[in-house]
């Protein structure tokens, strides 16, 4: 989705607003930066939380996966963010130097809210791993 842009010669800004621009009441922010090449972050699925990931700099891709298909999508502008549901396996991978991926989430930190392995990932959906392919 876009973000408002707000256009200046010193320089842009973009801003959001807790239930007009996140579609969902903002319980935790957190970020990631200094991603080492090659690493990848998430690798996870969430059963409630839903999430806002802005690259505040640089870019990384995010493979989406919700059990049936697979998608890629390249966060690389400030003003562009990606809203993930809930029961989405996601991987964040790609990141260039000096990247940063702002994260507003739904809901506070809960372990019991994480999907942590694939294959478990899969059965939530209905998904066996024999059936799979």
């Amino acid at each position: 989705m876009n973000l408002p842009k707000i256009c200046d010669p010193r320089g842009n800004l973009s801003v959001v607003e807790n239930m007009k621009d996140v579609p969902f009441e903002v319980r935790r922010v957190y970020w990631t930066y200094d991603v080492p090449s090659g690493e990848e972050r998430g690798g996870h699925s969430h059963k409630q939380c839903r999430e806002m990931l802005i690259a505040v700099s640089g870019s990384f891709d995010v493979l989406l996966d919700d059990g049936c298909s697979q998608r890629t999508v390249t966060l690389n502008r400030p003003n562009i963010a990606l809203i993930i549901e809930p029961g989405i396996w996601r991987v964040l991978n790609n990141f260039a130097s000096g990247s940063v991926c702002l994260v507003l989430a739904s809901h506070f930190f809960a372990e019991d809210d994480y999907i942590r392995c694939y294959d478990e990932f899969l059965l939530s959906k209905g998904i066996t791993t024999t059936t799979h392919q």
